[in-house]
């Protein structure tokens, strides 16, 4: 899950991190009377979950509060990257001297947490990472102890900031990393964090994006989730506790444990199909949910065969057969289908998939090279 500038900022505040005084305008009135406050001088930022707002043209600077409500109309009358803009964050403008970039993320073959430091700051760290490698200072971070002094002093100057503002670098750092720990993120960053002109390092810019899977612990957090960048099939397949991603292929995927269903869509394309999604309807699903699943399936109109692999252990196959009838009755499938049914019930299962006429097959192998044969015809 991903969260807006505005959020994220929110959060560091909460562990010492200093940012902007400013808050977020959902009109344009709002953002004239946050900018009164401010002092009338403010920068605009549309709040939207991509990268290349400025770019765009979602961040503009505002003169005056009559400025600040002008530059709102127009920027919450856009659109960036196919996502409608709802809000503005207003902020207090801030002269720059030096942009740095700091961030948190998982380094998963070390195994640790890593911070990433650089003097580029400002703009796209992939960008920095691309053409000056050089110029981006790693250091891994032991789980156990947390970040220590030395290592927030050891990339203070390997970016060469001034040793007047090692002690706050210190605990920003710290602060980022507890507030990536406390908050199950799987990226915590700031870019850029700058020397303002009043030679004060403040965090201009944030992002946090929080792991799906520690949700249950965030609820605060899951209250304020943006759905407009978020696929409507993903979010109603959350809703019935499904795992679902959207994929580019033309073969719908329905199977139950993740790696199977991982299994099941590189078969798919060593036999030379293309799958359309990952789902895992997971243990124990009944009818009602893979009649569920197969409606999410069945909204992407790339679909042109489905292919199902079930291997009952505590899903029953007789369950999964009634809820492929079940789904097919409310939605009445234009596209072929393939079952794999084994395990629990698997043999009570086919029986009913006989009485329907759907594909059936007894290996994964077969099953998948008739789901890609199907998927052509189609």
């Amino acid at each position: 899950m991903k969260l807006h500038e505005y959020q994220s900022k929110q959060i560091f505040s909460k562990y010492g991190i200093p940012i902007p005084k400013g808050r977020v305008a959902a009109t344009a009135s709002e953002a004239r009377h946050i900018a009164e406050e401010l002092g009338g001088r403010a920068v605009i930022k549309s709040q939207v979950l991509v990268g290349g707002r400025g770019k765009a043209g979602g961040i503009k600077v505002a003169k005056s509060p009559e400025e600040a409500e002008q530059l709102a109309t127009q920027i919450l009358s856009m659109e960036i990257k196919g996502l409608p803009v709802r809000k503005v964050l207003v902020d207090e403008a801030a002269a720059i001297e030096q942009e740095i970039y700091l961030g948190i993320t998982n380094d998963r073959a070390a195994k640790k947490p890593v911070i990433m430091a650089s003097a580029a700051g400002g703009v796209d760290i992939e960008e920095v990472a691309a053409t000056t490698p050089d110029k981006i200072v790693k250091v891994h971070i032991d789980p156990l102890l947390g970040i220590r002094d030395y290592q927030a002093r050891d990339i203070a100057a390997s970016i060469d900031l001034p040793r007047e503002h090692w002690k706050l670098f210190g605990e920003i750092t710290k602060g980022l990393y507890q507030a990536y720990i406390d908050n199950d993120a799987t990226l915590a960053e700031i870019n850029p964090l700058v020397i303002n002109k009043d030679n004060k390092l403040v965090a201009l810019d944030g992002k946090m994006v929080i792991d799906e899977n520690a949700m249950f612990r965030h609820p605060n957090l899951a209250e304020i989730r943006d759905l407009d960048e978020e696929a409507p099939s993903e979010i109603e397949a959350r809703k019935y506790g499904i795992t679902f991603i959207k994929l580019d292929g033309n073969i719908g995927c329905m199977v139950n444990g993740a790696g199977l269903a991982m299994a099941t869509m590189d078969i798919i394309k060593f036999f030379g199909g293309e799958p359309a999604n990952f789902l895992d309807i997971g243990g124990g699903a009944g009818a009602d949910k893979v009649a569920a699943a197969l409606r999410i399936i069945l909204t992407d109109t790339s679909v042109k065969a489905i292919l199902f692999n079930i291997f009952g252990g505590i899903t029953r196959g007789d369950e999964v057969a009634k809820g492929i009838l079940t789904a097919m009755e409310e939605v009445k499938p234009q596209v072929p289908m393939v079952i794999r049914l084994v395990g629990t019930n698997a043999e009570e299962g086919r029986k009913l998939l006989e009485k329907a006429n759907m594909i059936t097959a007894e290996t994964l192998a077969e099953a998948a090279q008739k789901a890609v044969a199907a998927a052509k015809g189609a």
